[in-house]
């Protein structure tokens, strides 16, 4: 079994490219269920721990997992605190032009907007929105004619429409739904879902070539043969659509 270890990215900079040691630092945020959290044994589990270390076993690579904030997750990768950043990262054209991503190993996942009950849906024109920082969601919401209020963390923006702070929340419908569902009706979905971006896939530096492409050919490996359509179905249920 590869080793797994949690470190924080204030850690000792690796020199050089991993892929010379056979170690692979891998970042995610650690707050963002089912793609990445810490478990009641403070354990970093989920969807892409699984999916990491999985290539990392078919890589022959041993990965080390660093929890950093999402705020500053693309600026540490690049930096060269962690080598990969695998943290529901969606694949877009803006953060292209700042590092380099593998092919996606999850499909476009729907936004969706999420509110009290009896909220009026025109608020997604004309209200708050809270929405956490630096994701595809804060950029839609300040293209848009409502009021964007970012956050740090993903729980804080769901503790904002409970308080009243905001009108809705604009984040991912996988990430919003369990949270509608038990509410017991309190919070609901407002509006029609939509896709941003061109699906999930791993952060890398633009000038790890060797690494993106070893990571790129063990993800259409597990798509061709069915096993992240596997995973994906552990983690997501039906919630989330497969290749």
């Amino acid at each position: 079994m590869k080793k797994l270890l949690i470190t924080t990215a204030a850690a000792t900079m690796m020199a050089g490219m991993a892929m010379a040691q056979d170690v692979v630092r891998i970042g995610t945020e650690g707050a963002y269920p089912p793609w990445n959290f810490i478990n009641d044994d403070n354990e970093v589990v989920g969807f892409e721990i699984d999916l990491g270390n999985e290539i990392c076993d078919r890589a022959g690579l041993t990965c080390e997992w660093v929890i950093n904030d999402w705020d500053t997750i693309i600026p540490n990768l690049v930096a060269g605190n962690y080598d990969v950043i695998m943290a529901g990262m969606s694949i877009t054209e803006a953060r292209s032009e700042v590092i380099s991503f593998t092919t996606n190993y999850l499909p476009s996942d729907p936004s969706a907007y999420m509110a009290l009950a009896g909220t009026d849906p025109s608020v997604i024109e004309d209200g708050v929105i809270a929405v956490q920082s630096n994701t595809v969601q804060a950029g839609l919401v300040a293209d848009g004619s409502a009021d964007g209020l970012e956050f740090p963390t993903p729980d804080e923006t769901i503790s904002a429409v409970r308080n009243g702070e905001a009108d809705a929340v604009l984040a991912d419908k996988n990430f919003l739904a369990p949270y509608v569902n038990d509410s017991g009706g309190e919070l609901v979905f407002i509006g029609d879902d939509f896709f941003p971006g061109s699906g999930t896939g791993a952060g890398i530096r633009q000038s790890d070539d060797e690494l993106r492409e070893t990571f790129t050919r063990v993800i259409n490996e597990m798509k061709e043969d069915g096993s992240l359509n596997e995973m994906i179905v552990e983690w997501f249920d039906d919630g989330m659509s497969t290749f």
